[in-house]
């Protein structure tokens, strides 16, 4: 669920991005040059800390060929007396390649990444700090986080042990504290830039990306360009606090890193290749206020006439055959308590669903009119349910398709 907006994104002015300067000194009550050594700047010593964990990704997308039965494919051209055989054959398609970044998490190769980096690779190729270049393998997506795993499978016999980056707090940010991202834009190798932590919790239900994301996101003015994709966000010290995924299109310094908090709670699904669950109720709300309610319910062609004058998260819209509908929540519902913490907008009631567990009790307080009620919603897996309604939207092959009927619009 979002505040003024629904669980999926719409039009996108948010670009994924796969595809040295010389710092300020440190902020006073930071670190400075005393903790990170004498003579140096402390973005010098992060980098030196995080650096050789960095990685360059780089894949190789084949498409389906047009001879095989793939899209595209054309019956065999009857051959044709004196023409050499395979003329007029069409070409076969030319791969596609891709580069993003990365870091080591783990000694034995595990490397962390955007899920749009690897997404669909038959081919994977990570090359390290100090230029060589490794096969890789796809262990774990997950596109709602946009999170991947994969693993180095090394040349050599006997695996060798990898550096490792330091994984931070995500939650210790503030606005205004220094972040350094490192990875490799438009395939230059080992590129830093700085900034500062804009804010520390964009939700992405309140952004038009265009994607499937939940939770929310750090936005920084630290310079994210295509390539920079997977590679990590770090604080003064050189601890990965965020993982660099998207920048603002049409604008400068609006950059988004997914919190390396978020990336440590579904760290082990991924390296298992398990599906993580995303806990989600199959509602648009959107942030009311007492004001917002009085100004409503005195328009004598408002419909409803009584929205409670609090404030809240109010229902939009109910999904039919979802966990909000099983549970009876209704269009114009006011949230007021989930999981017995007070609701003051709609953000608050997205980052309790997100943190809810899939298929335990979240006990909601309604407002509906004049009247209160408790709600018991089981939250259910977003995924499955995408999966569920992409199955039942797909056609049926060698079948035609009814024309949908215009039903009448219900007040």
């Amino acid at each position: 669920p979002g505040a003024a907006s629904s669980e999926a994104g719409g039009a996108s002015d948010y670009v994924e991005t796969a595809r040295v300067a010389s710092a300020p000194g440190a902020a006073s009550g930071s670190s400075g040059a005393k903790e990170h050594g004498g003579g140096t700047s402390f973005v010098a010593a992060a980098v030196r800390q995080v650096g050789p964990s960095v990685v360059l990704i780089d894949t190789e997308h084949t498409p389906p060929s047009m001879l095989d039965g793939g899209p595209g494919h054309h019956e065999a051209i009857p051959q044709l007396p004196g023409v050499p055989p395979g003329l007029f054959e069409d070409p076969s398609p030319q791969p596609q390649m891709g580069q993003g970044s990365g870091f080591i998490f783990r000694q034995d190769g595990l490397v962390m990444t955007n899920a749009h980096v690897v997404k669909g690779a038959s081919r994977v190729y990570v090359t390290l700090s100090d230029g060589t270049r490794h096969p890789a393998e796809v262990l774990g997506v997950d596109e709602l986080f946009d999170l991947a795993v994969v693993r180095i499978t090394p040349a050599r016999e006997k695996s060798p042990s990898f550096p490792i980056a330091n994984l931070g707090n995500s939650d210790n940010l503030q606005a205004g504290d220094w972040v350094i991202a490192v990875g490799n834009p438009f395939g230059l190798e080992n590129t830093v830039t700085l900034g500062i932590v804009s804010n520390t919790a964009r939700p992405m239900s309140r952004m038009s990306t265009g994607l499937a994301m939940k939770g929310t996101m750090i936005q920084t003015d630290a310079a994210i360009n295509p390539g920079n994709s997977g590679g990590p966000l770090c604080n003064e010290w050189g601890d990965v606090i965020g993982i660099n995924t998207m920048i603002r299109r049409r604008a400068n310094s609006i950059g988004f890193a997914v919190p390396i908090n978020r990336v440590k709670e579904c760290m082990s699904d991924l390296i298992e290749g398990k599906q993580v669950a995303h806990s989600f109720l199959g509602i648009t709300h959107r942030t009311l206020t007492p004001d917002q309610a009085k100004t409503h319910n005195a328009d004598p062609n408002s419909y409803p006439d009584n929205l409670p004058e609090v404030s809240g998260a109010m229902v939009v819209h109910v999904m039919p055959s979802t966990p909000a509908a099983r549970a009876g929540l209704k269009r114009f519902d006011v949230i007021r308590e989930a999981a017995g913490k007070k609701i003051n907008n709609g953000d608050d009631l997205t980052a309790i669903v997100d943190s809810s567990k899939v298929g335990e009790p979240l006990n909601l307080v309604v407002l509906r009119g004049d009247r209160v009620f408790k709600i018991a919603a089981m939250p259910a897996d977003l995924a499955t349910f995408l999966e569920s309604q992409n199955r039942v939207n797909q056609p049926t092959p060698g079948r035609a398709q009814e024309t949908p009927r215009m039903l009448p619009q219900q007040p």
